[in-house]
């Protein structure tokens, strides 16, 4: 007998996770401009860092809005259970970009620097930029932790992180982390390559931020392919199910749910099932919808659920030899 299943339509993409997005887009574009100014005038290798790295996260905001627009797109013949996963792949290649031309751009320049060594003029530009782009990033950053704060309820950060299943919230997130330490550092770089007059500070104030950088994107770059590999529910959602299958009059017993999210709020879920015995197909088809539609009321986030009629030997308890 074969498994029924139902697709409802996909659900748009909360507003939230957009809004975060374009706050961090409309900041970074406006930081990049000033930054970049501020380092003509001054001549400092911080300062041409960080203004590379706004131009990367104005980049980066515009690849995830990106991939949420091509991952809200239907189901067709070529994709049956939609692009849901578009959203995973260029928070893949957020990542990557952050790793590879942040990182390894401000660590290239804080070595050229080092290198060839110049001394900086008036610092008076780089104090003014660097001050307005803590607020334009600060007041990012807060969004993104608003943001992100509702989705994690009562887990920890570093728990609801690697539980989340929606990267437009915890890339975003990283990113303004990793701007606000990378002004501290440029800062510092530019207060103490003046005040000290040793330009080589400046060089070094470069490599840190891309070492920053690199390691921002490592933790991002892991994330992300884990959502891309395919993840499977939490636990305890896993047991809801079972449980509600359990439930069922007509179901003797439930292996452990097959699962996995295709999007943050698109999950596929396989349920093999045995049925009593007496029944006849038709009552087993019955209760295979009576099943489907309960646990979709339950959870609107299960939009392919599968449940397959199936012989399930219970686990062996004889001791091993």
């Amino acid at each position: 007998m074969t498994s029924l299943s139902t697709s409802p339509p996909q659900s748009a993409e909360q507003p939230s996770s957009k809004t975060a997005i374009f706050g961090a887009l409309a900041a970074n574009l406006a930081i990049a401009i000033i930054k970049f100014v501020a380092a003509a005038f001054t001549g400092s290798s911080a300062m041409l860092s960080e203004g590379i790295h706004s131009v990367v996260d104005t980049g980066n905001e515009w690849l995830l809005l990106l991939g949420l627009k091509r991952s809200q797109r239907p189901a067709d013949e070529q994709r049956p259970f939609g692009y849901g996963r578009d959203l995973y792949f260029w928070s893949f290649v957020v990542s990557i970009c952050i790793f590879a031309i942040g990182g390894g751009m401000s660590i290239y320049e804080g070595i050229s620097h080092l290198r060839h060594p110049s001394p900086m003029t008036d610092p008076k530009w780089n104090y003014i930029v660097l001050g307005l782009a803590f607020l334009f990033d600060g007041a990012s950053f807060l969004l993104a932790r608003r943001t992100f704060n509702a989705s994690r309820g009562s887990q920890s950060f570093w728990s609801a992180f690697r539980r989340s299943k929606d990267p437009a919230t915890f890339v975003v997130l990283f990113e303004d982390t990793a701007d606000l330490l990378g002004l501290i550092v440029a800062f510092l770089g530019v207060f103490l390559s003046h005040q000290l007059q040793n330009p080589y500070l400046d060089g070094i104030a470069s490599l840190i931020i891309g070492l920053i950088l690199i390691t921002i994107a490592i933790l991002l770059i892991r994330e992300s392919q884990s959502l891309l590999l395919g993840e499977t529910a939490e636990p305890a959602l896993l047991k809801q199910l079972t449980d509600l299958a359990q439930a069922d009059e007509a179901v003797t017993r439930v292996a452990p749910p097959m699962t996995a999210y295709l999007s943050p709020n698109d999950i596929l879920v396989v349920i093999r099932a045995e049925f009593q015995p007496a029944l006849s197909a038709e009552q087993v088809t019955k209760a295979i919808s009576r099943l489907t539609q309960t646990i979709q009321a339950r959870h609107a986030d299960v939009k392919h659920l599968y449940i397959q009629p199936d012989f399930i030997t219970a686990p062996s308890t004889a001791p091993a030899l």
